[in-house]
């Protein structure tokens, strides 16, 4: 009998603990995500002349047992080089990605890390001594 006082005296102790723990996290990640969104809307909308250099997509799976349904979830990222030679990575929709290739030169519209858009100007070209000759339009 003594044990199951001195466990439930433990409980008693462990689960508020935990509990405050688990709130913590939780308004501490809702805090980043106000911070971040206060921050973006803070920042200029910035439009600059970049060109696709890379494109990613991110996969993720969950299958339920109980009903041996499956489904994923696709994520799709595009990943922009400015004149200055900085990369800049933003998350965009499908239909915006599919329209997309790499070395596609043209506008990028963003404030703060929230894409807005890209406007396509042209493509770029590789020459033939393989120097990569960008924000210059095919003719």
């Amino acid at each position: 009998m003594q044990a199951w006082v001195e466990m439930f005296g433990i409980m008693n102790t462990a689960l508020p603990i935990f509990f405050v723990i688990i709130l913590g996290i939780i308004l501490i990640s809702v805090g980043r995500g106000v911070l971040q969104h206060l921050s973006n809307s803070r920042q200029p909308v910035l439009i600059v002349p970049t060109v696709i250099v890379g494109k990613r997509t991110e996969v993720s799976h969950r299958h339920n047992i109980d009903s041996s349904v499956s489904q994923s979830d696709s994520k799709y990222y595009i990943t922009f080089e400015v004149e200055s030679g900085d990369r800049l990575e933003f998350s965009v929709s499908g239909s915006e990605y599919g329209q997309c290739a790499e070395g596609d030169q043209g506008k990028l519209s963003f404030k703060g890390n929230r894409y807005l858009g890209f406007e396509r100007l042209g493509k770029s070209y590789l020459s033939g001594d393989g120097a990569d000759h960008r924000f210059r339009r095919n003719c």
